[in-house]
């Protein structure tokens, strides 16, 4: 798919990788939507491109994805593109020891999460879809996942998250293919963003960049690059690919 004037809404897109996947996405030609919640950075974009399409979108909140949908798909009659970008990571161990005794998981925060990782995902594909097959376009959804969806100590809700998002990868790559629409998945590593210093501390990181065999942490256009490979190649569909400096070797 040549990206040229193609309309594409990325979803949390203000920051870390989705900032990279719009810039990508505009030097390609497209007309891109960002969904997100910081309405104060919206600003901010427009200034560097009047083009952008920003919408306040809660994408854990089903009632706002269908209006955010509902009105790019009114303002530009069609959506080619979906990447599910938006998340939070999240590590929490089952248990821990503390001076209270053990304590477990919370579930107010495991529920919270599973919906800002995965069940985000459902909601706007099933809307996106919705319009795609309206207006038969053969469009693509990509959806981003981790390599933290294969169990990653620590990470309990975040893990299983993204293992859902693989999981609905395969599963809509299988249903949606034959209306000519792909579905892939991207599961990057560990990225030189401010969330990945937000959440893991120095000692931390510093252990897993000597474990990644080109000795780094992933720059955030070599995300967005995949993006524009994955829009562009019309035969890669139904896999997760992981973009992570050979970490999951």
């Amino acid at each position: 798919m040549l990206l040229k004037n193609k309309k594409v809404i990325v979803t949390g897109g203000l920051r870390g990788l989705g900032k990279a996947m719009v810039s990508a996405l505009l030097h390609e030609g497209a007309q891109v939507g960002i969904f997100d919640i910081d309405t104060a950075g919206f600003a901010d974009v427009q200034k560097s491109n009047i083009s952008v399409f920003c919408l306040e979108c809660d994408v854990t909140n089903p009632d706002q994805v269908k209006r955010a949908v509902d009105r790019f798909y009114g303002e530009f009659g069609q959506i080619d593109g979906l990447i599910n970008n938006a998340g939070v990571i999240y590590s929490e161990p089952l248990v821990r020891f503390s001076p209270q005794g053990v304590e477990r998981h919370d579930t107010t925060t495991w529920d919270r999460l599973i919906v800002t990782n995965l069940s985000s995902v459902f909601y706007m594909t099933a809307h996106v879809v919705e319009k795609m097959v309206l207006k038969r376009t053969k469009g693509v959804i990509i959806n981003i996942g981790s390599i933290c969806a294969a169990g990653n100590a620590g990470q309990s809700v975040y893990s299983a998250a993204k293992a859902g998002v693989n999981a609905l990868t395969a599963t809509w790559a299988r249903e949606l293919g034959i209306l000519g629409i792909r579905v892939v998945g991207i599961a990057p590593g560990f990225f030189d963003t401010e969330s990945t210093h937000q959440a893991l501390s120095k000692d931390t990181l510093r252990h897993i960049v000597k474990n990644v065999p080109l000795r780094r942490l992933g720059r955030v256009e070599e995300v967005a690059d995949g993006i524009v490979s994955i829009l562009q190649n019309d035969f890669i569909n139904g896999t997760t690919i992981a973009i992570d400096g050979g970490l999951t070797l």
